[in-house]
């Protein structure tokens, strides 16, 4: 298998993730609600941890199931959090978080390869993406932004939490809590300032952080969600910072 039968299938996988995780960054940012794509993603994967110990891998279609109803569980708590404790949401976000991550630590205290899958969850495996998992994905997310098409302007607090949640649980198998964190808010903070072209720029980022993050995963044997995470950044600091120079 030559290289670009590797990272072809990671670049479509990197480009389904960005689709629906950088408006919905923006959104994030814009609600400030920072650490809800952490709380929803480790959510999603304590559902991926619980569907593994029920020996269900096998199915991934129960496993996919089994995922987004703890997401959506996930996404009525935040919702509650928002409506009842606004001035304190983004606390009640960070714990949910961390509970979720600590469940998900002693769901799998008596896995002997609890640390494989534990670094499955946080980093992913991108570069052995399925066609089913890209075919999967690429339905949901054109769904995902059909809907998002109609309904990202009303205030309804469950139903941006709710597609929210279904865009991470596809992505968090794909790609990982960490990168799924990257794409969500990456591309959105560094462009946050620009009045102009927003979205354009904001998916250059994406892109070009998949792009060398995947590059340099390959040329230097690297885990490659970490690779992007940090090219993604290096490429989207510079736009945040420029910015912030010219406001100066």
């Amino acid at each position: 298998m030559n290289t670009l039968d590797i990272l072809w299938p990671a670049f479509v996988a990197g480009l389904l993730v960005l689709a629906t995780h950088i408006p919905f960054g923006m959104r994030v940012l814009q609600r400030g609600v920072i650490f809800a794509d952490l709380a929803v993603a480790q959510i999603a994967g304590l559902g991926v941890v619980v569907a593994g110990l029920l020996n269900l891998t096998g199915q991934p279609l129960l496993v996919q199931l089994i995922a987004a109803v703890s997401a959506l569980c996930g996404a009525a708590l935040l919702t509650w959090l928002e409506h009842s404790m606004p001035e304190i949401k983004e606390a009640g976000i960070g714990l949910t978080f961390v509970l979720a991550a600590s469940m998900g630590i002693l769901l799998m205290s008596r896995d002997i390869h609890a640390g494989e899958h534990l670094k499955d969850l946080l980093v992913g495996q991108i570069l052995w993406v399925s066609n089913t998992q890209l075919i999967a994905t690429a339905l949901l997310s054109a769904g995902l932004l059909l809907v998002w098409r109609f309904v990202h302007q009303r205030q309804n607090h469950f139903v941006f939490y709710a597609l929210f949640a279904l865009a991470v649980t596809a992505s968090v198998q794909l790609v990982g809590i960490y990168l799924v964190f990257a794409s969500l808010i990456v591309p959105a903070l560094a462009t946050h300032k620009l009045k102009r072209y927003r979205m354009p720029v904001a998916y250059s980022i994406g892109v070009a952080g998949y792009i060398l993050g995947l590059l340099m995963s390959v040329w230097f044997d690297l885990p490659s969600g970490a690779a992007i995470v940090w090219m993604m950044v290096l490429v989207g600091m510079p736009v945040l910072f420029k910015r912030q120079t010219l406001t100066l």
